[in-house]
């Protein structure tokens, strides 16, 4: 059996270098770790599993005659019809290598697509793998009320989506630090998705977002009503903090209740 983390999240919300930084994180515990980039379009990294061996974005949109969009669609979908090339690569990694997925920002793909969740469902179900799913959400998005609504819903949506065991976290927290003025509210209230009526009534001070107070009303009420939006704050340059999300997706995915060495991590400060 081997354990991972399905890593996702919109463009800019730190994923690839979260990938990276757990990984070290987690070498430095004495696990044995992979990242596999399930991005056609991520030539930033050289991960141990790369999707752009089996298709890349350029091939799906010059061969194809589509857009980003629609040829990162594609390049998902296509990798869900051979996912035979996909086992045998993560075979190659070695048994009981704990997986880090560095997946693409298009939400579309967490969200409204089928393509991402059947593979997730085979790899859990079929190929003995224990995931847990870390959407990541950039923290400054609790400047601007508007923003933080959209990422409670694509967070929510996310959740649902994926019918994976979830953590939600916010990103690039550090940057949060220097603007703590420019929010309405404490920090918990934006991590533990306080009284939502709160929200709304800051919505509704601003011209435009006034114009869809029902609509917004709505929103709140739905968020509420499923009660299953919480946030982890992130530093990725804190070690303690990455430790802190570590744990939390060990508990998640069970990593710390198996066979082997599962117990509270240790971790060195990430340089």
């Amino acid at each position: 059996m081997s354990f991972g983390q399905i890593v996702v999240g919109p463009p800019g919300s730190g994923k690839t270098t979260y990938c990276l930084a757990m990984r070290q994180q987690l070498e430095a515990l004495g696990r044995k770790v992979a990242v596999v980039s399930l991005d056609p379009a991520n030539d930033g990294v050289e991960p141990d599993v790369d999707i752009r061996d089996l298709i890349r974005l350029a091939d799906a949109t010059d061969r194809l005659g589509l857009g980003p969009n629609g040829g990162l669609i594609f390049c998902i979908e296509y990798l869900a019809s051979n996912l035979d090339w996909l086992k045998e690569a993560i075979a190659g990694v070695g048994e009981g290598t704990y997986l880090i997925f560095d997946c693409p920002g298009q939400v579309e793909l967490y969200t409204h697509n089928e393509a991402m969740r059947t593979m997730l469902a085979t790899m859990v179900e079929e190929w003995g793998i224990r995931l847990c799913a870390v959407h990541l959400v950039d923290a400054m998005h609790c400047t601007d009320p508007n923003k933080y609504v959209s990422g409670l819903i694509v967070s929510l949506s996310t959740m649902l989506q994926l019918e994976l065991p979830h953590v939600n976290v916010m990103s690039k927290a550090d940057l949060l630090e220097q603007h703590k003025e420019e929010l309405d509210f404490p920090l918990e209230f934006y991590t533990e998705v306080m009284d939502m009526s709160f929200l709304t009534t800051a919505l509704d001070s601003d011209p435009f977002s006034a114009k869809f107070a029902k609509l917004n009303a709505a929103i709140a009420e739905l968020v509420e009503d499923f009660g299953l939006v919480q946030f982890h704050t992130l530093n990725i340059n804190d070690g303690e903090s990455l430790r802190r999300v570590a744990t939390v997706v060990d508990k998640a995915n069970g990593y710390m209740i198996g066979p082997d060495e599962r117990r509270e991590p240790q971790f060195t400060p990430h340089k």
